[in-house]
C-alpha cells in the first residue's frame, strides 16, 4: 500500500520546481497563499481573500514586521486568481512547468499596457516620413549653402539679380546707417541664395525634397505603381518579345539600366550625355555590351597598373609578403 502510495503522490502534488520566481506568487503556490483548492468557485476564492485581507492588513498588524509582505502576497494571489484568464494561464505553469519561456511571455505580455498595434504602426511611419522630410530639407539647404559660396556660380547669379534688377532698392541710397547697411547685406544674400536654388538642378542625396520620397506617400502609392509596372512589363514582353518590334527610347534605357545592373532612381542621376553616349554605343544589344563592359575592365586594368601606390604595394608584397613581420614594420 504504501508503495502504491508513493508512486501516485506526484500526480496529485504539486512539485516545487513547477512554480517560477519573479512572476504570480513567486515560489508560493496562489492556492495555498489564500488557503483554497484548484476547484475553488470564484466566490470562494474572493471570501478567502477577503478573510485572510482583514487578518493580515497592515493596519491591523502594526507590531508585525512580516504583516506587509503576506498582505502583498495575498493581494497578488486574489488577483492571479480572479480572472479567468489568468488562472487558466497560471494553472497551465502549474501543468507545464517545463514551457518556462512561455509563462514568462504569458505573465509579461499581460502587464504590459494594452496599445492598438495600428497606432503604434501610424505613429511609427509618421514619425519616419517626418524624419526623412525633414533630413532631405537639411540635406538640400546644406547644398545650396556651399553652392552659394562657390565663385562660379555666386557670380552668376549676381549677374542675373542685377539683369532683373533685384538688388535696386530705396535702401542702396541711404549712407551712414550700419544698421542698414546690415539689412541691404542679408537681403542680398538671400537674393543670391534663392536664385542659386532657382537654377541649380541638383541631383542625388542633396537633391530637392519630394513628397514622393516620404514613407507615407510611398506606401499610398505602392499598389498604383506596381499595377503600371506591371502593364509596362506586359506591354514590352508583347510587343517586343512575342511580336519582335524595335524597341523605343524607353525600351532602350530599360535594358541598358537593367545591363548596368543601376536602379531606376541611379539611372536617373545619370547626366544627360551619359545617357546618349550609352544609347550611341547600343549598350541595349547584349553584343555591343560586352564589348563595353571588356574595354571598361581593360581600362581599369591599365588605370590599376599605372597607379604609383598600387606599384609600391605589389612590390612590398613582393618583397615582404603579408605573413612575415620585419622590424621595418
Amino acid at each position: 500500500m504504501l508503495l502504491v502510495y508513493s508512486l501516485f503522490l506526484p500526480l496529485f502534488a504539486q512539485p516545487t520546481w513547477a512554480l517560477i520566481e519573479g512572476i504570480y506568487c513567486g515560489l508560493e503556490n496562489c492556492y495555498d497563499v489564500l488557503g483554497v483548492t484548484r476547484d475553488a468557485t470564484p466566490r470562494e476564492i474572493t471570501k478567502a481573500y477577503r478573510k485572510l485581507a482583514r487578518e493580515y492588513h497592515p493596519d491591523s498588524n502594526k507590531d508585525d514586521p512580516t504583516a506587509h509582505d503576506k498582505f502583498i502576497t495575498i493581494a497578488t494571489a486574489y488577483e492571479t486568481l480572479k480572472d479567468e484568464e489568468t488562472r487558466t494561464e497560471y494553472n497551465s505553469m502549474l501543468d507545464n512547468p517545463d514551457q518556462i519561456y512561455r509563462h514568462y511571455y504569458r505573465y509579461y505580455r499581460r502587464k504590459a499596457p494594452n496599445v492598438d498595434v495600428r497606432l503604434v504602426l501610424v505613429v511609427t511611419i509618421s514619425v519616419i516620413s517626418a524624419i526623412q522630410y525633414y533630413a532631405c530639407w537639411y540635406r538640400y539647404h546644406e547644398a545650396i549653402s556651399y553652392l552659394v559660396t562657390v565663385a562660379k556660380y555666386r557670380n552668376m547669379a549676381i549677374e542675373i539679380a542685377q539683369d532683373r534688377g533685384l538688388f535696386d532698392t530705396g535702401k542702396n541710397k541711404v549712407k551712414g546707417n550700419r544698421g542698414v547697411k546690415e539689412e541691404m547685406k542679408s537681403f542680398k544674400e538671400q537674393v543670391i541664395r534663392d536664385i542659386v536654388a532657382e537654377n541649380m538642378d541638383i541631383q542625388g542625396g542633396y537633391s530637392k525634397p519630394d513628397i514622393y520620397c516620404i514613407l507615407w506617400v510611398q506606401l499610398f502609392t505602392w499598389p498604383y505603381q506596381r499595377v503600371l509596372d506591371l502593364k509596362w512589363l506586359t506591354l514590352y514582353f508583347v510587343n517586343h518579345t512575342i511580336f519582335k518590334k524595335p524597341l523605343g527610347r524607353e525600351q532602350k534605357l530599360y535594358k541598358i539600366r537593367k545591363n548596368l545592373k543601376l536602379s531606376e532612381s541611379q539611372f536617373n542621376y545619370l547626366e544627360p550625355h551619359q545617357i546618349n553616349e550609352y544609347l550611341d554605343l547600343k549598350l541595349w544589344e547584349k553584343d555591343s555590351f560586352d564589348d563595353y563592359k571588356r574595354e571598361k575592365e581593360e581600362e581599369q586594368k591599365l588605370l590599376m597598373a599605372n597607379n604609383a601606390k598600387l606599384k609600391k604595394y605589389k612590390r612590398w608584397l613582393k618583397n615582404h609578403g603579408t605573413g612575415r613581420m620585419t622590424f621595418e614594420d
